[in-house]
């Protein structure tokens, strides 16, 4: 339902507002400026060039392919960018809308850029334009739809076109699949009810399979990417469980220097669309993504893995989502599924997939808040498994790939758990999926 228009915000709503705006700016202006303690002006700058004109599938690492501080300072204008996407929508910000601006941040350690980004962003606002509905509706396929930027990339640099033919066509192809995105994800969020966070993931993984099937039957080979960085656990330690740290105690001083509105996230199952910041406030909401950014971290850290740019993705997005679905209750399952059945069949449970399958399977962490930690562990085992045979189908270039495994997974296992869980007594009868794209509201400041 489209919200009604309102004249203005209370003074309160938008100093509210300012804070929200000024603390992912602040986080983008942080990854900038660390940028520079690894590399020289002159690296960064050289770095991004490449970043901008390199194929970008699955797993292309900008630490490797250039250096750590050209990755940091895509990140920091990657989530600039996203924030000034944010305002040309006139939105709030909201859960979901910080889940998308954090998961733009991470993905921009490993295939997103400011040149195969945007016209993803303008076909899903094109979208909204053509079918006359306000463009905060469309404001979260912008956001999220940019999992699809590798197809950018590799219709651009990567199959020989010659240029400008090649890049016009990577352009088209990022804006049709903006375009489409926006339909398609508000009908698949019914056939995952909800329960897959990473809904256009799933999505964007439909589109991506049909783009790349067309490629192969036209004779063209999609060529799979694995460069990754290692050696960067110390520095990255460090930094990351300062930001956490910071975060926590803000959370804490917001909430005044209470855990309230906490317990009522943990309760939550997280089915789309729950709203943390509506739910428990701005200060619980920061206290749950600190958490999540702890645990995310020292599970990789334990598992004897490394913290690279896939990796770091993966810790940033589940942060991300601690503002919209996820939560230490309900990720913990998961991550134990998938670390069990990696045990189970043999997989190097070090290795940089197994551990961002991990990560990123926390998108079916609604699973396990409805139905129970045993559910959950059986969701994220089945995940592992999807999600190592399945990137061949879109050659890499949906970098949700695991939002793409997570939706078949709830497809598959809702239906089953719910026919139990409805002989359950004095158990809640199963809602209805909300569209998360039907939650943005307008800023109302104009």
């Amino acid at each position: 339902m489209i919200q009604k228009r309102q004249p203005t915000m209370s003074g309160a709503e938008e100093l509210y507002e300012r804070l929200k705006f000024g603390l992912l700016a602040g986080f983008a202006l942080l990854m900038g400026g660390v940028a520079f303690l690894f590399n020289s002006p002159h690296e960064i700058y050289e770095g991004n060039l490449t970043i901008l004109a390199s194929p970008a599938n699955l797993f292309t690492d900008y630490m490797a392919l250039t250096n750590v501080g050209a990755a940091l300072f895509n990140v920091a204008l990657m989530t600039l960018q996203a924030l000034w996407i944010v305002r040309m929508a006139d939105a709030k910000i909201n859960g979901p809308v910080i889940a998308g601006i954090l998961t733009i941040a991470g993905f921009a350690f490993f295939g997103k850029n400011l040149f195969n980004s945007m016209p993803i962003s303008i076909g899903a606002f094109a979208y909204a334009r053509v079918t006359k509905v306000p463009m905060h509706k469309s404001l979260l396929a912008a956001l999220f739809g940019t999992a699809l930027a590798p197809l950018v990339s590799e219709l651009s640099f990567s199959l020989g076109i010659g240029q400008p033919y090649g890049v016009l066509l990577g352009l088209g192809a990022g804006f049709i699949s903006g375009f489409l995105i926006p339909p398609l994800a508000h009908h698949f969020v019914t056939f995952t009810r909800g329960f897959s966070l990473y809904n256009v993931g799933f999505t964007c993984g439909i589109i991506g399979t049909v783009f790349i099937s067309l490629m192969r039957n036209f004779g063209f080979e999609i060529k799979t990417a694995n460069i990754l960085a290692s050696g960067y656990n110390g520095p990255f330690s460090v930094m990351l469980f300062t930001l956490f740290s910071g975060m926590f105690l803000l959370g804490l001083w917001l909430n005044g220097w209470s855990f309230k509105g906490l317990r009522r996230i943990m309760r939550h199952s997280g089915q789309l669309s729950t709203d943390y910041l509506e739910l428990g406030g701005l200060g619980a909401t920061l206290i749950n993504m600190s958490f999540l950014g702890f645990l995310s971290t020292t599970y990789i850290l334990l598992m004897g893995g490394e913290i690279n740019g896939p990796v770091l993705g993966g810790i940033f997005t589940v942060i991300g989502f601690g503002a919209f679905g996820k939560n230490v209750k309900n990720v913990l399952p998961i991550l134990i599924g998938v670390t069990l059945m990696g045990r189970l069949n043999y997989q190097d449970n070090q290795s940089t997939i197994v551990l961002i399958s991990a990560l990123f399977g926390t998108t079916l962490a609604p699973l396990a808040g409805r139905y129970g930690n045993i559910a959950g562990i059986i969701a994220g085992a089945m995940h592992l498994t999807l999600v190592m045979n399945i990137g061949y189908l879109h050659g890499g270039v949906n970098l949700y790939n695991n939002g793409f495994s997570g939706g078949l997974v709830a497809s598959i296992l809702v239906p089953i758990l719910e026919a139990f869980h409805l002989h359950r007594a004095n158990q809640r009868a199963l809602r209805g999926p909300v569209d998360p794209a039907d939650e943005v509201e307008v800023e109302h400041t104009k």
